[in-house]
């Protein structure tokens, strides 16, 4: 089972667990990202360009397949007008094994941190906006997951 969803509406963290949890497994794994208000964010907008964006995060979905023993594996990523306390992201990946679930959910949210092709913009309350710069550390940990 892998699904792979780029939507605009929210998610249900906990019955996309459940649906991992149905695929007979020992072990499911997750992460749900959630949008920061730091530094007085009001917004943070994400764009993307859907038919790059969904074929880039399925090949992605397929290498993890490829690289460790999964039963199953969710990920949605969400787009447009966010604000803080929203989910933005959800990995879920289900398998036999605690190290293939953990390892597998790990490489896939480390890869789209980085490389998914999204765009993101912050608005703050006096009417500023800024482009999200990527982070360093953010690509050095995608690239320890190079074989």
């Amino acid at each position: 089972m892998s699904r792979v969803s780029i939507q605009e509406e929210g998610f249900d963290a906990g019955a996309e667990l459940a649906l991992l949890e149905a695929a007979g497994g020992g072990a499911v794994a997750s992460f749900t990202g959630v949008v920061r208000g730091e530094n007085d964010l009001v917004a943070l907008e994400l764009h993307h360009y859907p038919a790059m964006t969904a074929a880039q995060v399925e090949r992605i979905v397929d290498e993890a397949m490829d690289r460790w023993p999964l039963l199953g594996v969710r990920v949605i990523h969400r787009f447009g007008r966010l604000k803080p306390g929203e989910h933005i992201v959800f990995v879920g990946t289900a398998s036999r094994h605690r190290s293939a679930a953990l390892e597998s959910c790990a490489f896939l949210i480390d890869w789209l941190k980085s490389e998914a092709p999204f765009w993101k913009k912050e608005y703050f309350p006096d009417g500023g906006a800024n482009w999200v710069e990527a982070r360093v550390e953010d690509e050095a940990k995608a690239r320890g997951w190079t074989r």
